[in-house]
């Protein structure tokens, strides 16, 4: 067995003010609580709530105050994310901190919760990293999951455990409940999806392990999830089957097949029908309500209050 223990931190996420210094003292009390957790991850967008005039340049004090956090309890360290300011962009991008303060890696979502995460970019690249004698780990935000490929991506690259903070208060979280088990069964990895709460999102947070069975699922109130995964189930599973059954990752790289919906420079009649990704709504009154808006907001919002 080559166990490693991670503690998901369930929270109230405030938008209209910052998360950051309870964030902090959910560190301390996780750490005292369970002094032999050796990483701690938080939910998407926790320390300064889901609206985009929040986002910050990288580095960042947010991002200094967590590198701080992570050489205090000697622990990895994902913070959920923040909205970054890139240029004239916005990315919805988490930090991963190692032991020793640094960071090791930063991701930018790649799926963005379009229509409705208006005004967020795209990230490119997908992100692993290790765990040196432990593991390879993958970062996936929130709506990503939705899309197959990435988690696959992240699996083919390696990953052993997928690292999902979220923010999800909408009726489809059972929907993303489900998601979490086939993800991580048909990719034969442990996903460690958590949720915040109140402008956060509705809880329920979900830990499935390389079988797709559920390891813990929780409420919707605040909660510490400190986990210890077998890293070595993950490999078992790899080579000798889901449940000891099929073995999806063996049998994708045996039989890839001509997947060539992905090509760049095909087209795609069916999906070129379903119409613009708009919101759903009164179809004869968006562009109105689009002009409206357009005119009551002619100036940026102000610019966030230095984090303290």
């Amino acid at each position: 067995m080559k166990p490693f223990a991670i503690a998901g931190i369930q929270m109230n996420v405030s938008a209209i003010e910052s998360n950051v210094e309870r964030m902090k003292l959910k560190l301390d009390i996780t750490m005292n609580l369970y002094p032999w957790v050796q990483m701690v991850m938080f939910s998407e967008l926790c320390a300064f709530g889901p609206l985009t005039y929040a986002a910050r340049e990288f580095p960042c004090d947010f991002e200094a105050e967590m590198q701080e956090m992570a050489r205090k309890y000697g622990i990895w360290l994902l913070p959920g994310s923040i909205f970054e300011k890139s240029g004239d962009k916005i990315y919805n991008t988490a930090s991963v901190i190692n032991p020793q303060g640094e960071v090791v890696a930063r991701y930018r979502k790649m799926f963005p919760f379009y229509p409705y995460e208006e005004g967020v970019t795209p990230g490119l690249e997908y992100c692993v990293f290790d765990v040196p004698d432990v593991g390879r780990f993958g970062v996936s935000i929130c709506y990503d999951m939705w899309f197959p490929e990435t988690i696959r991506t992240l699996a083919v690259m390696g990953a052993e455990v997928i690292l999902h903070p979220t923010l999800t208060g909408t009726i489809d979280r059972d929907n993303e409940l489900a998601i979490a088990q086939a993800m991580s069964t048909i990719n034969q990895c442990y996903l460690f999806d958590v949720n915040g709460l109140d402008a956060g999102g509705s809880g329920r947070s979900i830990i499935t392990g390389p079988d797709g069975r559920v390891q813990y699922q929780a409420q919707n109130n605040e909660e510490i999830i400190p986990i210890e995964l077998d890293i070595d189930r993950v490999r078992r599973s790899r080579e000798l089957g889901t449940l000891r059954l099929g073995q999806p990752l063996k049998s994708f790289r045996d039989h890839m097949g001509d997947f060539s919906i992905y090509w760049r420079d095909q087209t795609h009649p069916y999906l070129d029908s379903l119409g613009p990704l708009i919101k759903p709504g009164r179809m004869d009154r968006i562009a109105e309500l689009k002009r409206i808006e357009g005119g009551m907001y002619p100036h940026p919002l102000p610019k966030p209050p230095a984090t303290q």
